[in-house]
């Protein structure tokens, strides 16, 4: 049939584990994710260091390419404000990055001191404390700190 050993046993594990991309309870009641990983502690493997980092790979690609979607401003900035936006879009979800309507005029028209102030002068950075003076000094400043 042209496919090799392994490729047999991920359509049969896929098969009878089912695949989902969520989390899930497995019959067990065990939060299960993908081809049936559980990720309960001190019942399932979870995920090593190398698959969470894949993850969060993604999630950074993912974000900037939201980013560059959205905002023809994002993809000339500088690196590290690249970072501080990609580092707000994963925090808060592109949508609610969105509502940020005065911060993201000043982003657009490079006035990054304006836009730390905007983006300072929020809920958001109430609710995250020190990560929102990080990412506001990254905005005014283009350096990290």
């Amino acid at each position: 049939n042209g496919r090799t050993s392994v490729e047999q046993l991920i359509e049969q594990l896929k098969r009878h584990e089912g695949v989902k991309t969520h989390a899930y309870k497995d019959h067990l009641g065990y939060v299960t994710v993908g081809v049936g990983r559980c990720l309960e502690e001190g019942v399932g493997v979870g995920l090593s260091e190398k698959e969470i980092d894949y993850l969060l790979l993604n999630d950074i690609s993912r974000c900037a390419e939201e980013l560059e979607g959205a905002f023809k401003w994002f993809a000339p900035l500088d690196p590290v404000r690249r970072n501080a936006m990609i580092n707000l879009c994963f925090n808060v979800g592109l949508p609610r990055l969105k509502g940020f309507v005065k911060a993201l005029a000043a982003m657009e028209a490079q006035d990054y001191e304006e836009a730390a102030k905007e983006f300072y002068d929020s809920r958001w950075a109430k609710q995250v404390g020190n990560r929102a003076i990080e990412v506001c000094g990254m905005i005014r400043t283009g350096q990290y700190p």
